[in-house]
């Protein structure tokens, strides 16, 4: 009777050209010996390992069965699911393992340009680990991830308020930019870009001119949960000057507020950034950048810093001037810990200094009556 080994694994092995093959389950025997037939069959098909002129789809496929499916968390697993199924093979999946060149993954890692440094780091994290699994298993000879990728410049810049200039632009480009109204929620509420993609319309308040936030996109997945802390649990008041433009688009209390271009769905992360990086590019143009015959960005006028949380953190940083105590300022962020907000809560300008010496002035005259 096959039992688990010390390691919590059910083990199924077999030959095949000479060569011993595993597949492991932790869940049942069955299961492993279920993974061990499939994987066979996609030897015999020459879609795994023995074919030379397997496809970087293919090895993908096994990577994910045999070496992350059941040895790591179902949310780490989803994570890696996702920056395969949607980021790599899309880019790359038709050419053959042995054929993928560091300019090719390269390429993969650029499109990361204006998402989370944790975000482009997991993807060429999981560039690596396939290739590097890939040459471990004597499948390729040269390692095309290897010493070689670099991380976009856009995504190394620290966090920071966007500028006057940048915001007239940002505000001019929102007014006829699809994903203008997610850009302006972002500015003028703070919300998390996880937050923004799970709202629905029932969670704005027209008449408390309030939006709710009570669930969240998950990182690296598809589900909408709640948020990770209970401080994500907030109510946030929306300006005037944004409330009519949500008025005007509202829709069914279930419906998303925001959607993608083509289909109407729900954003996933993945397209909510690319919404932001043809935002960008609009607003790049709009404001004279040189272009080529193609229309592509030859000279672009943007800083090569700007992603979509300076929206949030600008929005901090106006509570700030706006003499918002800090305590407040943690809520209304959906801070957990008061020092993150206070890391924001250093940008002093000389209008916030003047407000607090009229209001020390104020306060001593009357003392003094």
């Amino acid at each position: 009777m096959p039992k688990q080994s010390s390691d919590g694994y059910y083990r199924s092995r077999f030959y095949f050209n000479g060569k011993q093959y595993e597949a492991r389950s932790n869940k049942s025997q069955p299961e492993a010996d279920k993974k061990a037939a499939l994987m066979e069959r996609s030897l015999e098909n020459g879609e795994v390992g023995a074919s030379k002129n397997m496809t970087v789809q293919a090895w993908c496929n096994d990577w994910l069965e045999t070496f992350k499916k059941g040895t790591i968390t179902d949310k780490s697993y989803k994570g890696y699911l996702h920056r395969v199924n949607d980021i790599i093979v899309p880019e790359i999946g038709n050419l053959k393992l042995k054929d993928v060149r560091d300019i090719h993954l390269q390429k993969i890692v650029n499109t990361r340009k204006g998402f989370s440094k944790s975000d482009t780091k997991k993807v060429l994290q999981t560039i690596r680990a396939i290739f590097k699994q890939a040459r471990v298993s004597r499948l390729i000879s040269y390692d095309p991830a290897e010493n070689s990728l670099k991380m976009p410049m856009a995504t190394e810049g620290s966090n920071r308020s966007i500028t006057d200039i940048e915001r007239a632009r940002i505000l001019k480009t929102a007014e006829t930019h699809r994903a203008g109204l997610w850009v302006k929620m972002m500015l003028y509420c703070g919300l998390r870009s996880g937050e923004i993609i799970a709202l629905q319309w029932k969670d704005i308040d027209f008449k408390s001119k309030r939006v709710k936030i009570d669930k969240a996109l998950e990182s690296g997945s598809t589900e909408i949960k709640e948020p990770k802390s209970k401080a994500g649990n907030r109510s946030v008041p929306i300006p005037d000057i944004f409330l009519k433009d949500l008025q005007a688009v509202k829709s069914e209390p279930f419906a998303p507020v925001f959607t993608q271009a083509t289909s109407g769905k729900r954003h996933s992360q993945d397209s909510f950034y690319q919404s932001w990086s043809t935002f960008k590019r609009q607003m790049d143009i709009e404001n004279g950048a040189k272009l080529s015959n193609r229309k592509q960005i030859l000279i672009s006028t943007l800083a090569l810093d700007l992603i979509p949380y300076f929206l949030r953190h600008t929005y901090c940083t106006d509570l700030e001037a706006a003499g918002v105590p800090i305590n407040v300022a943690k809520y209304l962020m959906g801070h957990s810990d008061i020092s993150v907000t206070s890391k924001i809560y250093t940008h002093t300008t000389n209008e916030v200094i003047d407000s607090a010496a009229k209001k020390i002035n104020s306060i001593l005259n009357k003392a003094n009556l």
